[in-house]
């Protein structure tokens, strides 16, 4: 992922029509919620149709890939407490693919969250909840341009048989396992 832990890069319309570049802040909702707003879903509740339905809003946010934890804690046999590994998903085409984000403007700067969608069977057995939503090359000007029917059928889970998954890893304790 292109980013510090708190702040990512993301593109996104500008007034004059053209694409550009913004480094935003985890939170769409820039701390006006009980917890950041990293992830949004249900694009047909009000405030994130009100969100989705305008061009300026929307972005897309490059990721190289992203993790997920497993359910299960693993014993690693080194005295210490089990803890649960990453599993990092990439997608075998795209060295860098586009997840579909909004973002809007804050008090403390431009704040992004990452649309989700229902998991595919490669993430399914890690989250089975959700999975962030990836495009295909084709459907970014329409995530960015599109009429909010047009990107509500984006949110639909990436090919299963374009990713690959690693792990599990388990980075506080020197790696994979």
């Amino acid at each position: 992922m292109f980013g510090a832990a708190n702040k990512l890069f993301g593109e996104r319309p500008r007034d004059n029509g053209e694409r550009g570049w913004d480094v935003m802040i985890w939170d769409v909702l820039g701390g006006k919620a009980a917890w950041p707003m990293t992830n949004v879903r249900q694009l047909g509740l009000p405030h994130w149709r009100r969100l989705a339905e305008k061009p300026a809003n929307r972005c897309l946010v490059p990721l190289t890939e992203f993790a997920e934890f497993t359910p299960e804690k693993h014993d690693l046999g080194d005295g210490k407490p089990p803890l649960k590994s990453e599993m990092w998903f990439s997608v075998t085409d795209q060295p860098v693919f586009a997840v579909v984000g909004f973002s809007q403007a804050t008090v403390d700067g431009s704040a992004s969250a990452m649309v989700t969608c229902g998991a595919n069977e490669l993430v399914a057995p890690i989250h089975p909840k959700a999975m962030v939503t990836i495009l295909r090359p084709e459907d970014h000007n329409t995530w960015l341009r599109g009429s909010y029917e047009e990107i509500v059928a984006l949110q639909r889970p990436y090919d299963a048989a374009a990713m690959a998954m690693l792990g599990p890893v388990f980075p506080t304790r020197g790696g994979p396992a």
